[in-house]
């Protein structure tokens, strides 16, 4: 018997602020809230929703980690085509967000890099080329600064 993995269910994020961020992750990448983790009436955690529930992100309170975490790009969030990456740039550019631009990405496609949450975790915008047969995982180490 084959074991498959079948993507990702979530990436968990250390942030410094819960409230903060999640406002944040809702306004500029469009996630909504799936579940609050409330301890002693504290905000303690989110999961959040992407619109196709295909890259969720849990953000849990964390100063620590997410200060060590500063400048890291754990994680790509993957675009379906080269032309969506340019649609994120002028997304992030009309709400005032700053990014590093647009890159060509280790097996070609594109990359918004550059682009970091309110406790400087980089988040990247990756799309694979258009003409690639399968979508997903890492190359290696490239222009872009990582391989996804």
């Amino acid at each position: 018997m084959e074991a498959r993995l079948n993507g990702f269910h979530h990436v968990k994020l250390p942030v410094s602020d819960v409230a903060r961020s999640r406002d944040w992750y809702c306004r500029v990448l469009g996630y909504t809230v799936d579940i609050e983790f409330v301890e002693d009436g504290v905000l303690a955690g989110v999961g959040l929703a992407d619109p196709g529930r295909t890259a969720g992100i849990a953000l849990r309170g964390d100063p620590d980690r997410a200060v060590a975490m500063k400048g890291f790009d754990a994680f790509a969030l993957g675009l379906p085509s080269v032309a969506e990456v340019a649609r994120w740039r002028e997304r992030l550019d009309a709400l005032g967000e700053p990014h590093g631009g647009v890159v060509t990405g280790a097996r070609g496609g594109s990359v918004l890099v550059g682009l970091h949450d309110p406790d400087g975790i980089e988040i990247r915008l990756y799309a694979d080329p258009d003409d690639a047969p399968t979508s997903g995982g890492p190359g290696p180490a490239g222009a872009d600064g990582g391989g996804a």
